[in-house]
């Protein structure tokens, strides 16, 4: 049974009982007629309201049905339950970039660069690096970029000019330094109650997008954990970011204690920094107390690191699925919602950006990124940063990565090289045939 057969017995097993949600018709419009599944962002459904409004103005016969995608406990089980249901939308924009693969090789979706005029859409859109992260194994593209959130790190700038650091620490030796001074500034009680960081120890496989990829990608300037389907991660940037973590754990500089079930601990001082993305800015000056100040910047790296610093841009790109009667249509639709005009407005409704390249130059997106800089140290930011590599097994290579994490870096029972070497006998042991 092939790595692909495994994952696909397993998901569907789990999902059939799910389906019953769904329900079980099957498509039944027109041509002309087209059914549109974005997230439940609130944000993302105004975006996607308004666009279907006007894309609906100027394309008649051609209509198009706006919903946000079913309620349920995840969007990706919902999209899976609707693919074992045949329910699939036509368009759905909320796809997570490392699912793609397997639901490209199972062929329910459609290859976009069989579409007229696919070629010059997307080379006016991304640049090549972006191209080929998104092609396919068999050769073929399935998703068009669309949004990327950035993983940055965010830095309490009181604490900073409280701890007389000329900048928030930028590389592994000064962030454990300045966790250091911060440790120690404590009320001297014996018990620690602020920290310099934190991030979650749970092993669930998608929170190392808040720790261990993004570091990796910024110490290895932008490396792959797969390549021919070989795990090609044992190596000394893996090794140095479990270690770098570990030390924080160790010393308490990094709190075991969950503490996202508190108040916001960044915004209260408990932590100085924390990992995370531009959705962080509408949520910060929200709910910032008085003269809080508080800026962004790359993730922290290896002393001796030279050259630019990548990270994960955390991607949700749009696909069109094999129920679709009309493909062609549907990337006209995703075309005009993917126009420059259509981006702004995407990042003016949502504070997302837009995977385009260079935007950060591009005169139309000037004047939003001078009203909103921290937006702009984002855009800044998108020039170099990666989603995820091309694999079916992403999920599970993920987890068997959070399980080292946990033994390693969180509770020290393996050292990092063994950690790091166990857990790419792991994934190499998963990908055989």
């Amino acid at each position: 049974m092939t790595i692909i057969t495994k994952i696909l017995f397993k998901i569907i097993i789990v999902i059939l009982l799910f389906a019953l949600n769904i329900g079980c018709s099957r498509n039944k419009r027109s041509e002309n007629e087209l059914l549109y599944w974005s997230s439940n962002h609130p944000e993302e459904i105004i975006f996607a309201k308004y666009i279907t409004k006007e894309w609906n103005k100027i394309s008649k016969p051609a209509h198009i049905k706006f919903q946000p995608v079913p309620e349920g406990q995840s969007s990706e089980e919902v999209i899976l339950a609707a693919v074992v249901g045949e329910t699939t939308p036509d368009i759905y924009s909320n796809m997570w970039q490392g699912d793609v693969e397997i639901y490209g090789q199972a062929g329910v979706l459609v290859a976009l660069d069989t579409l007229a005029g696919f070629w010059d859409f997307i080379n006016a859109r991304c640049d090549s690096a972006t191209i080929a992260e998104v092609t396919s194994s068999d050769g073929h593209i399935y998703q068009i970029p669309w949004k990327i959130n950035p993983i940055m790190m965010i830095y309490n700038q009181g604490i900073v000019n409280e701890l007389n650091l000329s900048k928030a620490p930028q590389t592994y030796s000064e962030f454990i330094a300045a966790s250091k001074l911060y440790q120690k500034d404590s009320d001297g009680d014996g018990y620690v109650d602020r920290w310099f960081g934190y991030s979650e120890v749970v092993v669930t496989w998608w929170q190392r997008f808040f720790d261990f990829y993004p570091l990796y990608l910024a110490a290895s300037g932008g490396a792959s954990l797969i390549e021919n389907n070989k795990a090609v991660f044992n190596n000394e940037h893996a090794v140095g970011v479990f270690r770098f973590l570990k030390t924080l754990y160790d010393n308490n500089y990094f709190s075991r204690e969950r503490l996202s079930t508190k108040q916001d601990i960044f915004l209260t001082g408990v932590i100085a920094t924390r990992f995370t993305g531009p959705w962080e800015i509408a949520h910060s000056e929200k709910f910032k107390p008085k003269g809080f100040e508080y800026g962004f910047q790359n993730m922290p790296v290896p002393d001796n690191h030279t050259g630019p610093t990548y990270t994960y841009c955390d991607p949700k790109n749009i696909v069109i699925f094999n129920t679709c009667r009309n493909p062609q249509l549907a990337f006209d639709f995703i075309k005009f919602t993917l126009s420059e005009q259509n981006d702004l407005k995407f990042l003016e409704l949502t504070n997302q950006l837009p995977r385009r390249k260079k935007i950060e130059e591009n005169p139309l997106f000037e004047e939003y990124f001078n009203s909103n800089s921290k937006m702009k140290i984002f855009a800044e930011q998108a020039k170099y940063v990666r989603g995820t590599d091309i694999h079916p097994a992403l999920k599970e290579v993920f987890d068997l990565i959070s399980q080292e994490y946990e033994a390693c870096v969180v509770y020290g029972i393996k050292s990092p090289e063994e950690a790091i070497r166990d857990a790419a006998d792991a994934v190499n042991l998963l990908l055989l045939d």
